[in-house]
């Protein structure tokens, strides 16, 4: 990649020559998760520049960690999928995870949540197993934010397959989420639960689903790291 070298011979700065530029890592995050579209790697890091994403791409794929592909099912797309090197980092970027997740002040992180990378990540993880069988629609309405942030829908098939939607569906609402962003995002972290947050969220709508959610709610996949600090 184009950047001043450490000029070390030793494996980890070789390493931190590739992955260490800015928005290299949670890249790599997301490509791991899943995403190969570039509007999919997109919703998974919102805060990053269209160009400076389609750069970052190139730069991995020279590096031989990305391969690009030409989309299947819509032509002149492409798609981005991890190499052996790529899927090889896999143990690398949820090391950092659990790390950040064990030892990173809860307070810091909560002070830069993001109502769309959290729905995405929400969406991606939601479990439908405790879910009716049948088409549910839940919205989540975050109080303290502007309309244009404030409402977003997790649409959930039968077939399991769930979408985020940023207007409304048309369909009914079976259940209703009130509550502020920040208590939501903890929830998502791990760092407390939703029987502890019950002041701070209102349901409306069926009770069965709403007793259920942290069952069906898509948690970070390094809640699972007990933090050490809060």
């Amino acid at each position: 990649m184009s950047q001043p070298g450490y000029k070390q011979f030793c494996p980890v700065a070789m390493a931190a020559e590739v992955l260490c530029t800015r928005w290299t890592m949670v890249l790599l995050r997301e490509l791991i998760a899943g995403s190969t579209r570039f509007n999919d790697l997109r919703h998974g890091v919102p805060k990053m520049s269209p160009t400076l994403l389609s750069l970052r791409l190139k730069q991995l794929e020279q590096a031989g960690i990305v391969e690009r592909r030409p989309a299947p099912s819509e032509r002149g797309a492409y798609e981005y999928h991890l190499s052996a090197a790529g899927r090889d980092l896999r143990a690398v970027v949820e090391a950092m995870g659990f790390w950040g997740q064990k030892w990173v002040e809860s307070s810091l992180s909560l002070k830069n949540c993001d109502p769309s990378l959290l729905m995405w990540d929400m969406r991606r993880n939601l479990n439908p197993e405790p879910l009716p069988k049948k088409r549910t629609v839940i919205q989540f309405l975050y109080r303290e934010l502007p309309s244009t942030k404030s409402h977003w829908w997790l649409v959930i098939e039968p077939d399991g397959e769930v979408d985020l939607c940023w207007s409304d569906p048309g369909f009914d609402i079976d259940l209703y989420v009130t509550t502020d962003l920040r208590t939501m995002t903890a929830i998502w972290m791990g760092v407390t639960t939703v029987a502890n947050e019950l002041d701070k969220i209102e349901f409306s709508g069926a009770r069965s689903i709403a007793d259920t959610m942290q069952g069906w709610l898509g948690l970070s996949p390094f809640a699972v790291q007990e933090k050490l600090v809060g």
